[in-house]
């Protein structure tokens, strides 16, 4: 262990620490020790502090606890004259300084210093992050960086998590040599879907401030958060995977060790310092190390060897000017490549043959009026998309055409029809995959920057960003992309993919109706499939990776709860990797058809769960309900006064008739825990026939997120004239009505819903 990062460590902690206990006096002296203390938005109030003391920081005064623990955990500067190992000493430091943090970063909140204020800056849309003119005038509208990351953003990126398609995240804190290279290592990043998030400077200078002067696009969606501009909001970061031991692990708070190996196992971080280290970027660099987090430097500091508590180096050095490259932008390249190397991170990236760059952090990027060059479908004009299978001799694999003409004549930001027609063939190819295939061409559009990709079948909308036309991208690189991801994502079972991109109108109108014919032929087979069609379901164990004990299974008529997978998706990858996630399950006897128990599917969930659960109901929340990780749409619950049972959208933040928001009530359904009365699902199941059928069914939902009633209105009451009630939507009340148990019911009687005059439900 090196005494000089001991030493620097160590200072520095002790430093942070007493600037904790500091503030916080004069806080409890000017503010009141009653003083309501929290991050927004999560039921993991202070999430270090929560996570590793199992302490329910809500007011000021209860952060002295938490000081006093910090201040315990410090250790004197080692002596210049006896060398001793120093790691254990350098570790308890580092959780020192990250409770100090925490502490400070809360103070800020108190006093609306967080999130950071940043002059001359908005967030776009609530995720996205706008750079000022780069000659130097601002938009016209201050704003903040991120902050605390939130309870539902935390699950929205949980299946990206568990199913390796953002395979980790990268805590940045400094600034790069330059702007270029700033720009370039977040390209990196992005490029291999990797979360970044920044924080931290040098000499006032931030990597936030570089790439928002290049015009990068920074927030949730692009996989590139702004913390703030000091080494401090760091901390975000570290609560961050603390909630996801929490969320996805099934662990419990206080249970500080099993959440520090949880994290150094199953969430692959690392932190990448740029520029020069000071005392409190040491310290805070001990701290992500107690997690497992490597430390790359690009300056010359001295080297932390394996010791086990992370997977290798502890502390790499690679300066940057003596790294082995043409230029500083190769070298750039190389620096992530070392960071991946370090932690062990398992990247998957295809070779994508587009002139702009290409990865599913662009999946979120958002073309402006302003900035486009094109669009295809919206209000002005048509775009399909559509996948059909053919036999092998008659598919040219790689042949791309353009029928008609391409966007080079149409005026800048003006639109024009277009339809994709993708024709696959395969040896293991089936028609039923068909739509599972489809559905993949919003992601595999969207991985293109500058590329924006909203809808499926006929009511697609593309818009192309004049950066990514100037840079030559035109139609024939949608069929490269679509060419190149289909063979990489789903080579077991398709041989040959060949692509028409149609702008010519006849032929356009021909393979439109073409497509719709295919579309409705397709949602009657799928609502023709039922649970009792069929002899198996299928597992989806994906999200082990994060929730050891958790199994989902998946039926026609019940889709996973993350809305990612159904029955189909299931029997689409088992195909593809007979080995993966998603094994057929032999139903065997029908035990109970009313609750859903088959003696396959109750042997397979003790075995999935490891012995936790010994039964599943598929069709009841009130006896043996699935269990969920984290990565739900929506939650389930039963409000007992009433009769009948919640469903909140995992976007809605509002106050529920529980008493609880959407993140403290995923505290009580996710983790693999079976709660009778609290369930996790996909919003689609909402709409199934099996829907707690054992219950009662939709007649029993009393409540409902507005954001649900809106996005999927036609289905919704769909369901209500299945159900005999065609004004039951109107019924159920949302946020808008009420957001008390009293309030609900008054709002119930007023309305006559008929939860209140169904059987007891319990």
């Amino acid at each position: 262990m090196s005494r000089y990062i001991a030493t620097r460590a160590i200072r520095g902690a002790n430093a942070i620490v007493t600037e904790a206990e500091w503030m916080l006096g004069r806080a409890i002296q000017e503010k009141g020790p009653d003083t309501p203390v929290a991050f927004p938005n999560t039921a993991y109030y202070l999430p270090v502090i929560f996570g590793m003391t199992g302490t329910e920081v809500t007011t000021l005064g209860q952060l002295e606890q938490a000081m006093k623990h910090a201040r315990e955990l410090l250790h004197p500067v080692p002596a210049h004259t006896h060398w001793t190992p120093y790691l254990g000493e350098t570790l308890d430091s580092g959780m020192a300084t990250l409770l100090a943090a925490e502490v400070i970063e809360a103070i800020r909140y108190v006093y609306g210093l967080q999130p950071e204020p940043m002059p001359g800056f908005h967030l776009a849309g609530g995720t996205s992050f706008t750079s000022p003119d780069v000659n130097g005038g601002g938009n016209g509208a201050d704003g903040h960086l991120n902050g605390a990351i939130d309870d539902i953003q935390l699950r929205s990126w949980g299946i990206q998590l568990v199913d390796g398609r953002m395979p980790g995240f990268a805590a940045i804190v400094g600034a790069a040599k330059s702007n270029e290279v700033a720009v370039k290592i977040i390209r990196e990043f992005q490029r291999r879907n990797i979360l970044c998030f920044l924080s931290g400077n040098v000499n006032g200078r931030s990597i936030i401030h570089q790439l928002a002067e290049e015009g990068v696009e920074l927030g949730y969606d692009t996989y590139t958060v702004p913390f703030g501009t000091d080494t401090l909001s760091a901390i975000y970061a570290l609560g961050f995977a603390t909630r996801s031991a929490l969320t996805f692990g099934g662990l419990k708070p206080g249970q500080a060790r099993e959440i520090l190996l949880y994290n150094r196992e199953r969430v692959f971080a690392f932190v990448l310092a740029l520029g020069e280290v000071d005392d409190l970027k040491y310290a805070a660099a001990a701290g992500a190390i107690n997690f497992g987090f490597p430390v790359i430097a690009d300056t010359v500091i001295p080297e932390i060897l394996p010791t086990g508590i992370t997977t290798y180096e502890h502390v790499v050095s690679m300066p940057f000017n003596e790294i082995e490259g043409g230029d500083d932008l190769e070298r750039a390249e190389r620096l992530v490549q070392k960071c991946i190397e370090v932690r062990g991170v398992k990247v998957k990236v295809a070779n994508i043959p587009v002139p702009v760059p290409y990865g599913s952090a662009f999946e979120g990027e958002v073309v402006r009026k302003a900035d486009m060059r094109v669009e295809f479908g919206g209000k002005h004009s048509r775009c399909f998309e559509y996948l059909r299978m053919a036999n092998l001799d008659e598919v040219t694999d790689g042949k791309i055409d353009v029928v008609g003409s391409n966007f080079d004549s149409v005026p800048e930001q003006g639109h024009m029809d277009v339809g994709i027609v993708v024709t696959v063939a395969g040896r293991e190819m089936q028609k039923d995959f068909e739509p599972v295939l489809e559905r993949q061409i919003h992601y595999f559009v969207n991985g293109a920057s500058g590329i924006q990709h909203i809808g499926q079948r006929d009511i697609a909308w593309i818009r192309i960003s004049t950066a990514a036309a100037d840079k030559g991208f035109n139609l024939e690189h949608l069929g490269k992309i679509l060419h190149a991801r289909f063979h990489a994502d789903f080579g077991a079972i398709v041989d040959k993919v060949q692509v028409t991109i149609y702008t010519e109108p006849d032929k356009l109108d021909y393979w439109l109706a073409e497509a719709r014919a295919a579309y409705d032929y397709r949602n009657k087979r799928l609502a023709d499939l039922t649970d009792l069609a069929v002899d198996e379901f299928y597992s989806c164990t994906l999200c082990q990776s994060f929730a050891p004990n958790h199994v989902c299974i998946v039926s026609p008529e019940r889709l996973g709860l993350c809305g990612a997978y159904n029955w189909l998706d299931c029997k689409a990858s088992f195909s593809i990797n007979p080995t993966g996630p998603n094994q057929p399950i032999k139903l065997g006897k029908l035990v109970d058809p009313s609750k859903g128990y088959w003696e396959g599917t109750n042997a397979y969930a003790k075995i999935g769960s490891h012995g936790s659960v010994e039964e599943v109901s598929m069709y009841s929340i009130m006896e043996n309900p699935m269990t969920a990780c984290g990565c739900f749409e929506c939650i389930v619950m039963l409000i007992p006064e009433a009769n009948g049972v919640m469903v909140v959208s995992r976007e809605d933040t509002s106050m529920t008739p529980s008493g609880m928001t959407f993140s403290t009530l995923a505290g009580m359904a996710g983790g693999g825990i079976q709660t009778p009365g609290v369930m996790g699902v996909g919003k689609y199941y909402l709409v199934s026939p099996k829907f707690i059928s054992a219950d009662g069914g939709f007649k029993r939902v009393i409540w409902m997120s507005s954001v649900l009633k809106e996005t999927m209105a036609a289905e919704l009451q769909a369901v209500a004239e299945r159900e005999g009630d065609p004004d039951l939507i109107e019924r159920i009340a949302d946020e808008r009505h009420a957001t008390t148990v009293e309030d609900l019911l008054m709002w119930l009687e007023q309305h006559n819903h008929p939860a209140l005059m169904m059987d007891p439900i319990f």
